[in-house]
């Protein structure tokens, strides 16, 4: 009898450990950290993405979103996810030019200078973008626009000229070098500390979206936005390979299922956003402005420039992206 109610309690244990060994391996669990407010909407898609991952996983896999840069700051994203310190992560490409110029491609001043033209070179750029990845251990799951970036400055301004030795917010390569080529004083500042370098005076001017202009109440500090249209960079949803690999093939198939979902959703959020963005600055006092035709002219020789210097770093490669992209 003992030995019968031994071996029935040994049982009972094995399937405890089975069961729970099943249930930890049914449960998947992944961090992703995000640079920006909860409120924006490139971190509300993220948000829903997540929800469409743990649904169409039937819960095998949740994500959380660490928004604002909560658990690692935008520079460090990148980095926390090729070493899997998180699985995934969202980045925004042009920080992380410096590493490899064709991350910065959409950064280029004047070059995409429209969401059809954004998403066009998104295409030609995506292959390089999925091998250089791949060979750092990682994979592109989706990427999404920011809205046409645009000068914010405190005072009226009509030509290039007007920016020398203002204090600009520099927070990737290239915003950096726009800051030298008009003689401006480059200080560099990421999204989440813009709102308290705007309001300390460490910063007077810089170019990003309308979005960022809200989200960050820039019209509480400064009044003019110069609609250039100059660039539309993209964030880009990026996943640890070993982890993506780890993944049993019906959850691995409703990841990348939802990431088509929010590539397409991302990009129609952008150009509300666009909308939204521009029309709940002006009410709360920012003057939206149509570049003068002469500050039109000093930032396209300024966007020259950029091309020229970035394809003699970019090779080859650089070269064939484009080629490819101003191809009719």
């Amino acid at each position: 009898m003992k030995r019968r109610l031994f071996a029935l309690s040994t049982t009972v244990t094995a399937l405890t450990i089975t069961l729970v060994a099943g249930t930890a391996a049914a449960q998947t669990k992944w961090d992703l950290p995000a640079a920006y407010p909860a409120t924006n909407f490139h971190t509300e898609n993220l948000t829903q993405f997540a929800n469409d991952v743990d649904k169409a996983s039937a819960g095998k896999l949740k994500i959380t979103v660490h928004a604002n840069g909560s658990l690692f700051k935008a520079p460090e994203i990148k980095r926390a996810v090729q070493g899997g310190q998180a699985q995934i992560g969202e980045i925004l490409l042009v920080n992380f030019q410096n590493e490899w110029q064709l991350f910065g491609a959409d950064g280029l001043p004047f070059l995409a200078d429209s969401y059809d033209e954004a998403m066009k070179l998104y295409k030609v750029q995506k292959p390089f973008l999925e091998k250089k990845l791949a060979e750092q251990g990682m994979s592109l799951l989706y990427a999404v626009p920011w809205p046409p970036q645009g000068i914010y400055v405190k005072k009226p301004i009509s030509s290039g000229a007007d920016l020398k030795g203002v204090k600009w917010r520099a927070y990737s390569p290239a915003t950096a070098r726009i800051a030298e080529l008009v003689g401006a004083q480059p200080v560099t500042v990421q999204a989440a500390e813009l709102s308290q370098a705007m309001a300390t005076g460490v910063i007077e001017s810089y170019m990003s979206s309308g979005s960022t202009g809200f989200d960050t109440k820039t019209y509480e500090h400064i009044k003019y936005w110069y609609d250039t249209q100059a660039w539309l960079p993209k964030n880009a949803v990026i996943v640890n390979k070993a982890a993506l690999d780890a993944l049993d093939a019906p959850t691995r198939q409703a990841l990348q299922k939802a990431a088509a979902d929010a590539e397409a959703r991302g990009l129609i959020a952008s150009k509300k956003a666009n909308t939204d963005s521009l029309d709940k600055l002006k009410a709360n006092g920012m003057n939206i402005v149509a570049p003068s035709a002469q500050l039109k002219a000093d930032m396209k020789k300024v966007g020259d420039v950029m091309l020229k210097e970035w394809l003699e770093k970019a090779g080859p490669e650089g070269k064939s992206l484009v080629d490819a992209f101003l191809k009719p």
